[in-house]
């Protein structure tokens, strides 16, 4: 089983974009949890997290611009994004408690 990030792409600054993450060949419901992003040259962080009340919570500088959603019927997570900056320019991953990384997404915010 492994996570596979989709959805990326070049976008201009105030743009949307929509990733979705699957986890290929799993027939079990997956646990999504969050984002997590990796800008070049610096450490990965988080974008937002599922908390164990259930609520999300985002990172200071995509709040109220990103917004996580889960189909647990499609097993799918999506990371809906708008008003894009230019610092949002990274490889986007979804996080799963207990499983690897997987495969990321390139998002690039440029004009």
């Amino acid at each position: 089983v492994q996570l596979q990030a989709s959805g990326g792409g070049l976008v201009q600054p105030g743009g949307s974009l929509r990733l979705s993450c699957e986890a290929s060949g799993s027939v079990v419901s997956i646990n999504f949890r969050g984002w997590y992003r990796q800008a070049p040259g610096k450490e990965r962080e988080f974008v937002v997290l599922i908390t164990s009340g259930g609520g999300p919570t985002y990172g200071q500088s995509v709040k109220g611009r990103f917004t996580f959603m889960r189909d647990n019927a499609k097993n799918t997570a999506y990371l809906q994004m708008n008003s894009l900056k230019p610092e949002d320019t990274a490889v986007y991953y979804c996080y799963v408690p207990g499983m690897p990384w997987g495969q990321g997404t390139l998002v690039t915010v440029s004009s």
